[in-house]
C-alpha cells in the first residue's frame, strides 16, 4: 500500500473524512458513509449503494444527482454493518422508498439483507440487487453465483438516473435487474494488492505471468497465463466475454475498461483502442465507452473489461446526466440541502435482568477481553490463512469486532447491565465494527445468545447449552451453511454436539466446555481436505484445498479462549 497513512486501523474512516472534506459540494458525512448534500426532492426513490472501502471511486465517489443518494462504506475490503446501511437508507428516504445496491458477496448480502429486513419492519419499502458481473467466479448456469466487480456501475448508473427521472420503486428495481443481466465483466492482475498497515500483498503474481479472473477484494485469479502484450490481452477479455453474453444482445454495447489501481491511464487507452478496434470488428456500435478507474482495489496492478449490452431504455438511462465526485454525464444541477442531520441512533433501553445475570456482568466482560486479547494476536495468522483463497481480511475483521465488542461489554457492565445487556452490547458493536461475512454471523451469534439468557432467571448447565444453541441456529439461519461447506459451522456443530454430551454425561461445565473446545479444533483442523461450498473460496476451491477455513479455525480458538477462562475464573455449572 500506499506510504501515505498514519493508523492502519483507522485508515478507511481517515480516507472517507478527507473524502468527504474535499468533495462537500456533492456529500456530506452520516457516521458509515456519505449522503448527497445536494436536495433529494420528496416523493424519490433513494439508491443507496455500498460495500467495503479500498475500490474507490466505488463507493463513495458515485453520489449525486443522477447517481446514488448515498453511499454505506465499510472497513477496507469489509461489508459495512447493517447498522451503518439502516442510517443512510433512513437519512435519504424521501417516502417513495430505497435500493439498496451492492457486489454479490456473501457479507454485503448477509449485512443489506439485514438492513433490508430492519428497515422494513420500520414500515419502508426497501428493495435490493447483488451485481453478479463477474463471469470468472461461476459458470452461467449459475449466474446468481457471480461476485460483483466493476459491473457495479452500470447497474447502478441507469439505476440512479431511473430514480432522478421520477420512476416508481418498482420501475428502478426492474431496470437495475435489467441492467444487471445484461451486464458481463472479466478481470486480469500483474501484482496483488496490499492492505494499509500489511508488510505483503494479499497474493502475488509470478513475474512474466498474470492472474486471471481475480476478484477486486484481493481473491487471488482463477488461472495465471503468461504476461501478454496489450493486442493479447484485448483478444482474450473480448473473447471470454463475447463468449458469455446475455439472450437477445443487440449490437450496441457501452464498453467499461477499469483501471484496478496502478496501471496507468496511458496503458489503459493503448489497451482500449485495440478492444474497440476487435468490438467493431464484430459488428456491434460501442456506445458512451468508459475508460479509466472506475472500481479500483488499492494498489493492484490489473484492468477489467465490462460490457454492458444496450436496449433503448437502457441506453438513454446510460446516456442520462449525473454529477457526482467521480462520475459526470452531461449536465445537472441541484440546490444545497440545508437541513439538519436527524439522529436515527435510539436507544431501546435495557430489559429486567435477574440478579444473578446482573452478578454475572462482569465475568462476562472479562470473558469479552479475552477473546479480544486473542484475536487481536492471531490477526496477522488469521489473514495469512484467510488469503490462501479469499481475500485475506478475516483476521483484522476478527480483530476489529473483538476489540469493539470488548469495549461495549466493558461499558454495559459499568453501567450496572446484567450479562444479557453485556452479551447484546458486545453483539451489536462486533457486527457494527467487523464488517464481512463475519461480523454479521458473530454479531448474530452473540446476540441471539443474549436473547437466549433473558428466558432464564438463573446461570446453570442448561443456561450456557441453551445459549450455544441459540447462537448456533443464529449463524446457521443467516449464513444458510451446512457442515461440510468448509465454514466456521463445520467447528460450530462439532463443538455444540460434544458440550451437550460432555453435560449430559454428568461432566462439570467447565470440563464439558474444554473437550468441545478440542472436538471444535479437531474439527477445524479437518476442514483443510474439504472444498469450500460457499463464500468468497468457493471459485478457488483447488487452491483452498490442505489448508484449514480461516472462520472454523478462528471459531475453535474463541472457544477454547472462553473455557480456558472460565477456568481461570474458577466458575462452576
Amino acid at each position: 500500500m500506499t506510504a501515505l497513512q498514519s493508523d492502519a486501523s483507522t485508515f478507511a474512516a481517515d480516507m472517507l473524512a478527507g473524502f468527504e472534506a474535499a468533495n462537500r459540494q456533492y456529500v456530506k458525512a452520516v457516521d458509515g458513509g456519505v449522503v448527497r448534500s445536494t436536495v433529494i426532492p420528496d416523493g424519490r426513490v433513494g439508491l443507496v449503494v455500498g460495500g467495503g472501502s479500498g475500490h474507490y471511486p466505488a463507493f463513495a465517489g458515485l453520489v449525486g444527482p443522477g447517481l446514488a443518494a448515498g453511499a454505506v462504506c465499510g472497513n477496507i475490503f469489509a461489508s459495512p454493518s447493517a447498522s451503518q446501511i439502516s442510517r443512510i437508507a433512513r437519512t435519504v428516504h424521501r417516502g417513495a422508498g430505497v435500493l439498496l445496491g451492492y457486489g454479490n458477496y456473501a457479507g454485503d448480502v448477509l449485512h443489506f439483507g439485514l438492513a433490508q429486513e430492519q428497515l422494513r419492519a420500520a414500515g419502508m419499502d426497501v428493495r435490493s440487487i447483488a451485481v453478479t458481473d463477474d463471469i470468472a467466479s461461476a459458470p452461467r448456469d449459475e449466474l446468481h453465483k457471480r461476485r460483483g466487480i466493476a459491473g457495479d456501475l452500470t447497474v447502478f448508473k441507469v439505476a440512479g438516473a431511473a430514480a432522478e427521472a421520477g420512476h416508481s420503486l418498482d420501475d428502478v428495481e426492474r431496470i437495475a435487474f435489467r441492467a444487471n443481466h445484461r451486464t458481463r465483466s472479466l478481470g486480469v492482475a500483474f501484482s496483488g494488492c496490499t492492505l494499509p498497515g500489511a508488510t505483503k500483498p494479499l497474493f502475488t503474481v509470478p513475474a512474466g505471468t498474470m492472474a486471471v479472473g481475480m476478484g477486486i477484494h484481493g481473491e487471488p485469479g482463477i488461472s495465471e497465463a503468461p504476461l501478454p502484450t496489450a493486442d493479447e490481452l484485448a483478444t482474450l477479455l473480448v473473447t471470454a466475454l463475447l463468449q458469455d453474453t446475455p439472450d437477445n444482445p443487440g449490437n450496441r454495447v457501452a464498453v467499461l475498461l477499469n483501471g484496478l489501481g496502478t496501471v496507468k491511464y496511458d496503458e489503459l487507452f493503448v489497451l482500449f483502442g485495440k478492444i474497440n478496434a476487435l468490438l467493431q470488428n464484430q459488428g456491434l456500435d460501442v456506445v458512451q465507452p468508459e475508460c479509466g478507474e472506475l472500481v479500483t482495489s488499492l494498489d493492484m496492478a490489473g484492468v477489467s473489461l465490462t460490457l454492458f449490452w444496450l436496449d433503448d431504455e437502457l441506453e438513454a438511462l446510460w446516456a442520462a446526466p449525473a454529477d457526482s465526485p467521480a462520475f459526470r454525464k452531461g449536465s445537472i444541477s441541484a440546490a444545497p440541502d440545508l437541513t439538519v442531520q436527524e439522529d436515527f441512533n435510539v436507544d431501546a433501553g435495557s430489559p429486567l435482568e435477574s440478579e444473578a445475570l446482573i452478578a454475572a456482568a462482569p465475568l462476562g466482560a472479562r470473558l469479552f477481553r479475552a477473546v479480544d486479547e486473542l484475536l487481536t494476536a492471531a490477526e496477522q495468522e488469521l489473514g495469512d490463512l484467510d488469503a490462501v483463497a479469499g481475500d485475506g481480511d478475516h483476521g483484522i475483521g476478527m480483530a476489529r469486532g473483538a476489540q469493539a465488542a470488548a469495549r461495549a461489554a466493558d461499558r454495559s457492565a459499568a453501567r450496572g447491565d446484567g450479562l444479557a445487556a453485556v452479551a447484546r452490547a458486545a453483539g451489536e458493536a462486533w457486527a457494527e465494527h467487523a464488517g464481512g461475512t463475519s461480523g454479521a454471523l458473530w454479531g448474530a451469534a452473540i446476540c441471539a445468545a443474549s436473547a437466549s439468557l433473558l428466558r432464564t432467571t438463573d446461570l446453570s448447565q442448561d443456561t450456557a447449552l441453551e445459549a450455544v444453541d441459540s447462537a448456533l441456529l443464529a449463524m446457521r439461519s443467516l449464513g444458510k451453511a451446512e457442515p461440510g461447506d468448509k465454514t466456521m459451522i463445520d467447528a460450530f456443530v462439532p463443538f455444540a454436539g460434544s458440550l451437550r454430551a460432555g453435560l449430559v454425561d454428568g461432566l462439570t461445565l467447565e470440563l464439558a466446555w474444554d473437550n468441545a473446545a478440542a472436538a471444535a479444533t479437531a474439527a477445524a483442523a479437518a476442514t483443510a481436505g474439504m472444498r469450500p461450498k460457499l463464500g468468497r473460496a468457493r471459485p478457488l476451491a483447488e487452491k483452498s484445498l490442505g489448508h484449514p477455513d480461516a472462520g472454523a479455525v478462528s471459531l475453535a480458538m474463541v472457544v477454547s479462549t472462553i473455557g480456558h477462562s472460565m477456568m481461570k475464573e474458577g466458575t462452576h455449572g
